[in-house]
């Protein structure tokens, strides 16, 4: 095989939480007046735009070989010759609505990249919603849809779980869910039953997808507010799901996608049905220089995030990319 037919065969998937990428307008129906311009976060149009821009790079450098180890291990035996590609779907987490994610595709640094997305509209009080962008050259979008999470007592409106199928390349079916499970606010134990209804939510629709079709290749992706071997998680791999994101780590010293007082973990996830995991060639924390800044109190690194409490930092997001590539069959 050739360096270039190997090339056009890998695709790759980001999940990526944005860090509150809010527009700079007052929706009345949601509590977003913290990112207005007047608001405790000053969200000016010039940060705002900022922002996009953050984000934009942040999703084409991902196209960078950061996985590349593993991989050329894999498919070329040597480290020669590797280039950029273009992410194929972007998961994103923590975006406020259709506009953001126009000014995002069409008006940002990613204005030639030629995403095309689809989102959710939930009923989260703060406004915020999940989105998948997608290149139509290599994901061909047959239908998407947000499924609602049946809420439990005491659980407040969450994010609705996005689904999406397409064709990858025109040949193969790609299911995909995007997912932003319910915070841990008012403590892990407390808001447990919140994340494991969202969770049963995810399995019911891996269900009716493997009702169908048993072999189907799934992907579920987002932020998830929980670790690998948590409840909500273990639920999902419990219906054969495999994290490949669970001891996903990057080049430059991150051991995790989030860090909190000096400790790494990851609150993100990507989990493939059994179709795609072995077909997988690596999946990475992204994790180059310039997402990084020094952790003065704790030591070493932590992701450069664009605030610290209502302190603007001007970075890109509290979280990391995740990045995973897997070979197309041929």
């Amino acid at each position: 095989m050739t360096f270039s037919m190997l090339l056009i065969s890998i695709f790759t998937f980001v999940e990526l939480n944005c860090e509150n990428l809010f527009d700079c307008r007052h929706d009345s129906l949601k509590n977003d007046t913290e990112f207005l311009p007047e608001g405790s976060y000053h969200w000016t149009p010039y940060r705002y735009w900022r922002k996009l821009d953050r984000i934009g790079q942040t999703i084409i450098a991902c196209g960078e070989d950061r996985c590349g180890e593993n991989l050329k291990d894999k498919e070329k035996g040597d480290s020669s010759g590797w280039n950029w590609k273009l992410p194929d779907l972007v998961a994103l987490c923590e975006v406020e609505n259709d506009s953001v994610l126009r000014d995002l595709t069409k008006r940002s640094l990613l204005r030639n990249a030629s995403y095309e997305y689809v989102m959710t509209q939930s009923d989260d009080e703060r406004g915020i919603d999940v989105a998948l962008l997608y290149s139509p050259y290599t994901f061909w979008l047959l239908e998407s849809r947000a499924v609602s999470v049946q809420r439990v007592k005491g659980m407040r409106p969450t994010r609705d779980v996005l689904y999406a199928k397409g064709l990858v390349w025109g040949r193969d079916t790609l299911h995909v869910m995007v997912a932003h499970f319910p915070s841990r606010r008012g403590g892990e134990a407390y808001s447990r039953p919140f994340r494991m209804a969202a969770a049963k939510t995810v399995c019911a629709l891996a269900d009716s997808i493997k009702a169908v079709s048993p072999d189907a290749n799934i992907v579920i992706a987002g932020d998830f507010n929980d670790y690998s071997k948590s409840k909500s998680l273990l639920m999902i791999r419990n219906r054969g799901f495999t994290d490949i994101s669970a001891d996903a780590k990057g080049h430059n010293g991150a051991k995790g996608t989030y860090r909190y007082q000096g400790e790494w973990g990851s609150l993100d996830h990507i989990l493939v049905s059994p179709s795609l995991a072995s077909r997988m060639l690596s999946c990475c924390v992204y994790d180059a220089p310039f997402l990084l800044v020094p952790d003065e109190k704790f030591g070493g690194v932590k992701p450069r995030r664009n605030y610290l409490g209502p302190r603007y930092m001007n970075g890109f997001s509290d979280h990391l990319p995740l990045v995973a590539k897997w070979r197309q069959p041929e």
